[in-house]
């Protein structure tokens, strides 16, 4: 069976992405630890308002603006007259303006308002978190410049380093002026999407013209070819991609309500590189297909067995993870039940991420805009499930709704592979068929650390709570251990295909 191949990349290039690798590893840990300590000075109903509300507000400004145009953009990778590309993808800014019109709109007069007893700085809150994601919206030409032109490690360092000082900033001020409460996180929002841009634009200041830029061909070659311009005799703008961004607009608007959007950006990439976008299978170039199927397949695979680990040790362990992690601020009431039913959700986001990658690159325009119809009822019927599955149990309810709506969208992309591949050899779907040995492990797992946990966990001390963690070590070492025995295809795409393949991307 044809394996997809990737060129190899030199040594130096290797090391230099190990590296970036491994100061993005380093950048998480320190972020997973700062939040931790932050949660231990705030309010539980301050983290809610920043969480929920506030976060809810940005990212859905920053994915109803950019969204459509990311997809739109890379399709067909570097193949584009970049000038044009450039001038539609500053249109961003002005829809950014506009949504942030309506939404902050919304969040001040239409959503209830927090007790400005508990919660001060609403308002001005609102208005911050918006500029945050305006902001943002700047280097949105740059990032798409980036990612068509696989330069990946940028992607990593910009986001570590941004997050790093958004958290810095956030344990400073809760520490030394927690009275300021939610400007705190407003200007901590403000500073990581100042350093993003400030990253990006600083990236493309240095590279471009350089001799790196000529050697690789770049199609850019001034600072100034990065802002809107126009060429006698050319249209301002690519109107092929004009048209599809607004297919893809009026989808990403239904997906909203749906979901607040999964991000696979660097998968969609690849396969929108490999496929010829609304041609049929047996019209593309075979060996591109083969490519295309094998890494599907694998894909599907790798995020079906994490996400089977996710799910199996997240029902034992939610409540010790939340205890050690926010103390009973977070591991008391509901917290444990609700991470329990996300694990299980954490499953289904990861397969309809690669599904719809997959789909979303190969589909037509047309294909495209009647699936927004699909996205339609969706969105209804989400609506109604959320509203009455909410009122039935609450935020578990809630979780539950978007489990079903998540299992509809992974229909409709499964039905769609399946007739895709149909009259090929391929039959990428395989992928979702663990080997039974590996289901027999992860069934086994799952019995003894829930036995574990309703023996010697939560509230024995710190001896018994090691004893479990100790079980659950046990366990997910014999997983490990069943995929490498069992799941042989998996593991040589992942040593040999995915781990490399950001080198390849760099260079």
């Amino acid at each position: 069976m044809l394996q997809p191949t990737i060129p190899p990349c030199g040594s130096s290039a290797r090391a230099r992405n190990r590296g970036g690798r491994r100061r993005g590893v380093m950048f998480r840990v320190l972020t997973f630890l700062l939040n931790a300590f932050t949660l231990r000075f705030v309010s539980k109903e301050l983290i809610g308002v920043v969480n929920v509300r506030l976060t809810l507000l940005y990212s859905t400004l920053v994915f109803l603006s950019r969204e459509a145009f990311r997809r739109a953009c890379l399709s067909g990778g570097t193949d584009h007259n970049w000038r044009q590309v450039i001038n539609l993808l500053w249109l961003a800014l002005p829809l950014g303006v506009l949504w942030a019109s309506l939404l902050v709109c919304v969040w001040l007069w239409l959503l209830e308002v927090p007790d400005p007893l508990t919660i001060p700085h609403y308002g001005p809150a609102v208005g911050l978190f918006a500029l945050a994601a305006l902001q943002e919206l700047l280097a949105e030409p740059l990032w798409v410049l980036a990612q068509a032109h696989m330069f990946v490690r940028l992607k990593v360092v910009a986001e570590s380093l941004a997050m790093v000082a958004k958290c810095v900033l956030t344990v400073v001020l809760v520490v030394s002026a927690p009275q300021w409460g939610l400007y705190i996180f407003s200007a901590a929002q403000l500073v990581y999407t100042g350093f993003l841009v400030l990253c990006y634009f600083v990236y493309f200041l240095r590279f471009l013209g350089s001799g790196e830029a000529n050697r690789k061909y770049f199609p850019l070659q001034r600072v100034a070819d990065l802002l809107p311009s126009s060429v006698e005799g050319e249209p301002v703008i690519d109107w092929t991609l004009a048209r599809l961004t607004w297919s893809f607009f009026k989808q990403s608007f239904l997906k909203q309500i749906l979901t607040e959007g999964e991000r696979y950006e660097s998968f969609y990439v690849f396969f929108a590189k490999v496929l010829e976008r609304g041609r049929d299978v047996r019209q593309q170039k075979q060996e591109e297909v083969a490519i295309a199927a094998e890494v599907l397949e694998c894909l599907l695979k790798l995020v079906l067995v994490i996400g089977l680990i996710i799910t199996v040790f997240g029902y034992a362990y939610s409540h010790l993870a939340l205890d050690i992690y926010g103390g009973s601020l977070l591991s008391s009431g509901a917290g444990p039940s609700l991470l329990r039913c996300y694990s299980s959700y954490v499953l289904l986001l990861a397969i309809n991420g690669i599904t719809e990658c997959f789909v979303f690159a190969a589909m037509s325009k047309e294909e495209v805009d009647r699936y927004n119809l699909v996205m339609l009822a969706l969105s209804i019927s989400f609506l109604l499930l959320s509203y009455m599955l909410t009122w039935w149990a609450g935020g578990i309810g809630f979780i539950l709704a978007n489990c079903l709506n998540m299992g509809l969208r992974i229909l409709h992309s499964l039905f769609y592979i399946h007739r895709y591949f149909l009259s090929s050899q391929w039959t990428p779907l395989r992928g979702l068929r663990p080997s039974p040995l590996l289901l027999l492990a992860l069934a086994l797992s799952a019995v003894l650390t829930a036995l574990s946990e309703g023996v010697f966990c939560c509230d024995g001390g710190w001896l018994l709570r090691l004893v479990h963690i100790a079980v659950g070590a046990g366990c997910l070492l014999c997983v490990l251990v069943t995929v490498l025995l069992t799941e042989t295809k998996l593991v040589q795409f992942v040593r040999t295909q995915l781990l490399p393949r950001y080198g390849k991307k760099h260079t």
